[in-house]
């Protein structure tokens, strides 16, 4: 199988150098001062217990050595409407392409039976930029649940976890799912696969969707956010808020609020990713994580007035470092 990793930075550049490693065929697509150097140099990966470097094919056209069995998606949500632009060549007929993306992913709704089947979402796709060149058949969906960053060019540090979750939109078990899960295990990462997708980008929607901004808004880690009882009231408040879109949608959700909070009471000191974001001048993933929540609950007509002035306040905020 031919993998490419397209937007290869922190999460695509640690994966594809982990499957490199293995001995897959791997190509990493990235640009500027990070494609250069893994073009000389290859990739190395710094963590705790290891650090080593392997020298996949590296370009900066997405579409070249295409096509590709696997591609995965590796920028964030706001860079897919420009990536999937190029990404044509690199699509065979039975390319099957991985989303990586946080929050709700733009095919969320293709091929949905429930209330909202079909919808578009604006926020995350854009007049359709995404699924017009990206059929809904290609998709699997997975979930990040690990660390990483760029540290210098071509040098990526793994700070924390081992996990991707897979699945397919409509909950099957597929065999395409199972050989790229097979893939992943084979090269040290943890990679199950759910046949409850949808509920687990809820559950870690949850999360993100009252934390990442309001981390933005007042640079707090999660514990300082849950130390202050107006703040802790807000993220419940949101929580609650999008809890009641995901059931409108008919996801029941395996873990409570009270839950999820204290889960994140446990992580402890840890800024977001949206708070990582806004230190270092990059643009927020807003619309994803909390514009995207937003344009479903109004297409429920549901009040969601702590997420509406959140998100407002962030939103201005982002236009800072756009």
């Amino acid at each position: 199988m031919k993998f490419l990793f397209a937007g290869a930075g922190a999460v695509g550049a640690y994966i594809g150098a982990r499957m490199a490693r293995a001995g897959y065929d791997v190509t990493l697509h990235a640009r500027g001062p990070h494609l250069a150097a893994m073009q000389q140099r290859g990739v190395r990966v710094i963590s705790a217990d290891d650090d080593f470097v392997v020298h996949p094919c590296a370009v900066a056209d997405p579409g070249e050595g295409g096509p590709y069995d696997v591609v995965f998606l590796c920028v964030k949500a706001h860079g897919l409407p420009s990536l999937v632009s190029q990404l044509a060549p690199a699509l065979g007929r039975e390319t099957t392409v991985v989303s990586t993306q946080n929050g709700i992913p733009w095919w969320y709704f293709q091929g949905d039976n429930g209330p909202l089947a079909g919808m578009r979402l604006e926020r995350v796709d854009p007049n359709g930029a995404v699924s017009s060149a990206i059929e809904a058949r290609r998709v699997v969906g997975s979930l990040i649940y690990f660390a990483t960053e760029v540290a210098e060019p071509g040098i990526v540090r793994h700070i924390e976890g081992n996990r991707i979750t897979l699945g397919e939109p409509d909950g099957s078990r597929s065999e395409r799912v199972r050989k790229i899960a097979e893939a992943l295990v084979a090269s040290g990462l943890r990679a199950p696969v759910t046949a409850h997708l949808k509920s687990e980008i809820w559950v870690k929607i949850l999360g993100n969707v009252a934390f990442n901004p309001i981390s933005a808004l007042t640079r707090a880690t999660l514990a300082g956010i849950l130390r202050e009882p107006q703040t802790r009231e807000l993220v419940r408040n949101i929580m609650q808020e999008t809890e009641a879109v995901a059931s409108r949608l008919g996801i029941e959700l395996p873990v409570t609020i009270e839950q999820r909070i204290a889960g994140a009471e446990k992580i402890g000191e840890h800024k977001t990713s949206m708070l990582q974001d806004l230190e270092s001048g990059r643009p927020l993933e807003l619309e994803a994580i909390v514009g995207a929540v937003l344009e479903i609950g109004e297409r429920l007509q549901l009040p969601m007035p702590h997420t509406r002035a959140v998100y407002a306040c962030t939103k201005v905020l982002s236009q800072k470092v756009q």
